[in-house]
């Protein structure tokens, strides 16, 4: 089972959601980055259950532990062991799905792929294998903003049918993004979408939406091609975030139905002294290698699959059945999956930076 990602700032994950415990193993972080439970526990804050009527009830107050490549508050090259416990498991929720695959979720292929699986609320495929990625993405984030001013924002663009104006270029801060419970900066968006995810709770079926990430201050040169291009890369990450369903940086799918003219970025000599873009269609990637302006992608997650509605399906000996899914689920996970696309950028933009610096970057 591939639970690691990186080439050099390598992250492997580890846990099954009603176990003891979830983490991560961060290896190929430098020396001498000061670095405390402090800088992480902020993201994994804003990835945690309960925190709205938006999100499961399931009440982790997911405090991280530093195990291992820290001493006295700096780094120390060696490999960084995180750990969160879980401290409000309820494996006997899920006695009635250990017989029956939910539809559309994890349960069938795990089982068929591997003869067995933690029927305990999905276990490796739950969405709460990605406390481990949060955090090891806070201390990429740590790292990258320190060096090079980065600032990484994402938010939500869409629940439903419901669309939040084009915010791209407005420089959004978190606090901004954080001032309501659904994590839409755009707050007449924001009041139906809150309004639509509530009524869909109230029903015990489930919404899906789209996030909108723009990573700022990034270097010129970031990216291998040519299979390991920045946008290939990054959305090999995005993709393997649970409920995921689609990725399209810069102009996506809408940059197919324009002319070269229309899409093409012209060149111009910034203020600063670079030469940049005058249009960002290419979304801060171009060749597969940053370009030095914003990266600007959008990532589609759908529906969760766990819902308290009775469903016709059929239980793993084919015999008919109905299904209402016991258990506290999100009926949306989106404004959750903030913090998750956030650092999952960073790691990508970290590994690539230090595969960069080997060639006198």
């Amino acid at each position: 089972m591939s639970s690691t990602i990186g080439t050099l700032f390598k992250v492997s994950t580890y846990g099954e959601s009603h176990g003891k415990a979830v983490g991560a193993i961060v290896d190929g972080c430098p020396a001498s980055v000061e670095l405390s439970e402090a800088d992480i526990q902020p993201q994994l804050t804003r990835r945690r259950p309960g925190q709205s009527d938006m999100t499961t009830p399931r009440d982790e107050a997911d405090r991280v532990t530093i195990l291992s490549g820290v001493e006295n508050g700096k780094t120390l090259g060696s490999p960084i062991g995180l750990m969160v416990n879980n401290r409000d498991q309820r494996p006997g929720d899920y006695q009635e799905m250990s017989n029956v695959p939910r539809p559309s979720h994890a349960d069938f292929t795990y089982q068929m792929k591997y003869g067995n699986r933690a029927a305990s609320g999905g276990g490796r495929s739950s969405a709460r294998e990605t406390i481990g990625r949060v955090a090891a993405g806070a201390i990429a984030e740590k790292i990258l903003a320190e060096r090079f001013n980065t600032r990484i924002a994402a938010w939500v663009s869409a629940v439903g049918d419901i669309d939040a104006r084009d915010m791209r270029g407005e420089n959004l801060t978190r606090e901004q993004i954080d001032s309501n419970i659904i994590r839409c900066p755009d707050e007449t968006a924001a009041a139906k979408m809150i309004e639509l995810v509530a009524a869909t709770r109230d029903r015990k079926d489930s919404v899906g939406g789209v996030l909108t990430c723009v990573a700022e201050n990034i270097p010129i040169g970031l990216g291998e091609p040519v299979f390991e291009r920045m946008e290939a890369m990054l959305a090999q990450a995005m993709l393997s975030i649970p409920a995921t369903k689609g990725f399209e940086i810069g102009s996506g799918f809408s940059g197919s139905r324009m002319f070269g003219s229309q899409h093409n970025d012209p060149f111009e000599l910034k203020a600063d002294g670079r030469l940049g873009t005058t249009t960002n269609h290419s979304g801060g990637v171009q060749g597969g290698i940053s370009n030095g302006e914003p990266i600007v992608f959008r990532v589609a997650f759908k529906p969760p699959a766990t819902i308290g509605l009775a469903q016709e399906t059929a239980a793993f000996d084919g015999a008919s059945s109905v299904l209402e899914a016991k258990g506290r689920h999100d009926p949306c996970v989106v404004p959750r999956a903030v913090p998750i696309v956030e650092t999952m950028t960073a790691l990508v933009l970290m590994d690539f930076v230090l595969r960069q610096s080997y060639r006198n970057f």
